[in-house]
């Protein structure tokens, strides 16, 4: 017989079980990342739970009201099948009716219940992964042109903002006074890169260049400083020559994300100047 399942605001006591789904996933977010998609203004979160037990997460970042992005759908082993992850999806849906554009990266074993709900495909996103014993030769990347980012943050979020189209003011406010020492932009602030420490490797993301060779100065800015650790990022099918890079310097490919989207008509955005996203529970 199987135990009824609650379905509740998550609130920041229910962390310690959050982390735990993720962490038996495989996938990246610690402690603090959880509290920031719980605790920021207008974002949505939620858990299913059994006796108190947290089996199952679903979170929605608001993006003003632009633009939502639903992530961290996961569900305890025992208790998959039992359509947990529906009944958060449509719960979330239902709150989200406001909201101009719906978004998503999904796994494969998702996709299907995501189409079910009216979500369309829109582009593939492939994730990297840098072994901690793979050492980089960077040197030819000139990174005099580039500085850490300082309090003042308008600039980053106003380019982010017309590249990935809604503006993610708390996000980078968020990447940015956590990880400092991740964060770059150009003098000129024509691109940028900002990233963070997670559970299992070191995520960079979003970063935004002009070109391929503007991509490579900011990554390499970053990557020098993290040799001997290891490195995830989350890059745009499209950029082909850009993964071929990546690959040429000891990345590898280690799964896909579907990018799906309800009422994709009304948003903009210049995806060509995307190389990294934020992940996929950010966009």
């Amino acid at each position: 017989m199987s135990m009824p399942v609650t379905l509740r605001k998550m609130v920041p006591g229910d962390v310690s079980g959050a982390i735990l789904l993720s962490r038996a996933a495989g996938w990246n977010q610690t402690e603090k990342d959880w509290l920031f998609l719980i605790n920021s203004p207008g974002h949505l979160s939620m858990v299913a739970e059994v006796h108190h037990d947290v089996v199952g997460t679903i979170t929605a970042v608001l993006y003003e009201k632009e633009l939502a992005w639903i992530g961290m759908v996961l569900v305890a082993k025992d208790y998959r099948g039992q359509g947990i992850s529906k009944r958060l999806l449509a719960n979330v849906l239902d709150q989200l009716s406001h909201v101009k554009v719906i978004k998503l990266d999904a796994t494969p074993q998702g996709q299907l219940v995501y189409k079910g709900f009216g979500f369309l495909e829109t582009n593939s996103i492939i994730r990297m992964t840098k072994d901690a014993d793979r050492m980089y030769d960077l040197a030819s990347e000139d990174s005099s042109n580039i500085a850490g980012i300082d309090t003042n943050m308008q600039p980053i979020v106003d380019l982010d903002y017309s590249v990935f189209g809604a503006r993610r003011t708390q996000l980078i406010e968020y990447l940015v006074g956590e990880s400092p020492n991740r964060c770059w932009s150009f003098s000129d602030h024509s691109g940028f890169i900002l990233g963070r420490a997670g559970d299992r490797y070191h995520h960079l993301g979003p970063m935004v260049a002009k070109d391929e060779a503007d991509a490579k100065i900011l990554i390499a800015k970053v990557l020098r400083d993290l040799n001997g650790k290891s490195v995830v990022v989350d890059v745009p099918e499209d950029k082909s020559t850009w993964l071929i890079w990546l690959t040429s310097i000891g990345f590898s490919p280690q799964r896909n994300f579907v990018r799906m989207s309800k009422n994709e008509t009304v948003f903009n955005g210049l995806v060509d100047k995307q190389y990294l996203i934020a992940g996929p529970e950010f966009g």
